[in-house]
């Protein structure tokens, strides 16, 4: 059995998500509290095996709440679960030592899994595309990356876009939102942060 202590402020998503995860086989939600310090007045007494943490709470926030129950609760393992996609946050959860990082937008199906993962040991990122391999936080969807690989090759939007079985005007779309997202002043440079930075 997992034993699950859920930490949200907004009280009908977290009545929903002590329902979603109570219905599940194998689990069951042992604590929930509104805010950081609620959390850690009942960490020890309910003793839970993975917390599930809204990273935007009142007062300290989720990943300086996950900092603090790894050290008053190094056997519970932490899973936030936000709105916020930033790959800034995702590198300061990985650094905050969490074993999950879960968009609200995910399906029950894949939080539940989420939470299986986390529990024996392992770390989930969902989308899987916020991280890449190496654990560094990239801020390209996969098909962004995608694309901008077969440019670094010197293929162009017409080439891509046949190899990819896309429109040019996708291929060029896709372009343009990464060379926007890496900040860069043209494709060039963006090839080269996202090669730098092993993105792509």
């Amino acid at each position: 059995m997992i034993d699950i202590l859920v930490v949200e402020d907004m009280q009908v998503v977290r009545a929903g998500l002590v329902a979603l995860l109570d219905g599940e086989f194998g689990m069951r939600v042992v604590a929930q509290a509104a805010d950081a310090a609620e959390a850690l007045a009942v960490v020890d007494r309910a003793a839970p095996d993975v917390a599930l943490l809204d990273i935007d709470l009142p007062g300290m926030d989720g990943l300086a709440l996950a900092r603090e129950l790894a050290e008053r609760a190094p056997a519970c393992r932490t899973v936030m679960l936000t709105a916020l996609d930033r790959p800034g946050h995702v590198r300061r959860a990985v650094d905050a030592g969490v074993s999950g990082y879960v968009l609200k937008t995910v399906s029950p199906r894949e939080l539940a899994a989420a939470v299986r993962t986390a529990a024996d040991g392992g770390r989930v990122i969902e989308p899987p595309g916020l991280v890449d391999s190496a654990g560094s936080a990239t801020p390209l969807t996969p098909r962004e990356a995608e694309v901008l690989r077969l440019a670094a090759s010197g293929a162009d939007p017409r080439t891509i876009a046949g190899d990819l079985f896309l429109s040019v005007g996708t291929v060029r779309n896709r372009l343009s939102s990464a060379v926007g997202k890496l900040h860069a002043r043209t494709l060039v440079d963006a090839v080269r942060i996202a090669e730098r930075h092993g993105w792509i």
